[in-house]
This record gives C-alpha cells, structure tokens and sequence, in this order.
C-alpha cells in the first residue's frame, strides 16, 4: 500500500453513501472512515471522534501491521482489529492505496463486522480505482 489519494467530490460523495450503507447494515458502529494509506481522510461518518486523528494513527498502525504480516509470512495487509475496554477499532484493505477503518461498540458482532466491512471496503477500492482510472482484478480488457 502507497501512494496519496485524492477524490474527486463525486467519488467522495460515493464513498460517503458506502459509509453510511455499512452504518445502516452494521448498527453498533459509531463511526467509519475511508483513509488514503497515508492518513488522509477521503470521506468520514463519525459521531464525536476526530477524524483526522483516527486516519494519522490508521496509517501508523497500517505500518506496523504491514510489518508484522510481512515479517511472519503472512502475504499482504488485509484487515487489523483491535479489541479496547469500550469497544472495537478495525482496518481493512480498500484497495492497494486506501483503507476502511470502523469504530464500534463491545456488543458489535465481530463476525457480522468482518463480513459488512469487507464488503464495503472492496466497493470502495473499486470506487478509488475507477476514479483514478485503473481497473481491478477480474475486470474486463
């Protein structure tokens, strides 16, 4: 993952409405967020936290995360959670330049979770991709 991602305001505005779809799907989410790889928000749905904040740290947690499952063998980043007092912070791949990130309460089904967020991060890769011109995996010639 690399690269600075910049949107143009209709694929913001595309990313926002996946955004508020995954809330709808997956209502003990308090907060997701669409993130270049290096911690720029693309579009955001949060209740009180700072978007910006959430995106820096992302991209420093990506690093990390990037580092482990290289270093164990594990291939490349797919998705990273993580479990606090109050609640789940998960990550996932959009694509080769962006990533998901869902903030969401103890009670969230981490199951129904990892299944939406999925979803909604491949939907945004292919939102980012057709925007930047490129084609992904599968797509016709």
């Amino acid at each position: 993952m690399s690269g600075i991602v910049m949107v143009p305001a209709e694929a913001e505005a595309e990313i926002l409405a996946e955004l508020r779809r995954l809330r709808a799907r997956v209502p003990q989410l308090t907060g997701v967020l669409a993130a270049s790889a290096d911690g720029l928000v693309l579009a955001q749905d949060t209740a009180a936290t700072e978007a910006e904040s959430v995106a820096a740290l992302t991209a420093a947690a990506l690093g990390v995360a990037q580092r482990l499952s290289d270093t164990t063998g594990q291939g490349g980043f797919r998705e990273l959670l993580v479990r606090g007092e109050h609640g789940y912070v998960a990550t996932y791949a959009a694509g080769d330049t962006a990533v998901l990130t869902l903030i969401a309460e103890p009670r969230a089904n981490v199951g129904r979770l990892h299944l939406e967020a999925r979803r909604s991060s491949l939907r945004i890769a292919e939102l980012i991709d057709h925007t930047l011109g490129r084609r992904g995996p599968g797509a016709p010639a």
